[in-house]
């Protein structure tokens, strides 16, 4: 892991594409061994209202740990290198650390 950043906010539907930047978030920068990063950030929602997140800035994570949750569910956004080979499509339900959503070259 490199980073990591909270950022409180508001509480709105979490489906809301304004919701990424308005709501209470949990950002994690993940640095691969290989130099490749992958940034994940929790969001949560109207009902959700709390982030937890079990990994702080300087730890490491390997490929399928839990990291955190968030409470009632809500959003996740995961932002991935251009040169990823996805293996999800789009709209397709994504489990943690169970999903394999891409493989890096």
């Amino acid at each position: 892991m490199v980073d990591s950043s909270y950022a409180p906010g508001k509480f709105l539907r979490a489906d809301l594409d304004r919701a990424s930047s308005a709501n209470e978030q949990n950002a994690l920068l993940v640095e691969t061994a290989e130099g490749a990063r992958l940034l994940v950030v929790q969001i949560a929602g109207l009902i959700a209202r709390r982030i937890v997140c079990w990994v702080k800035k300087g730890d490491s994570v390997v490929r399928g740990q839990r990291f955190g949750l968030i409470r009632f569910g809500s959003r996740l956004d995961i932002y991935l290198p251009q040169n990823i080979q996805l293996q999800v499509r789009l709209g397709q339900r994504a489990v943690g650390g169970q999903t394999i959503l891409g493989y890096l070259p």
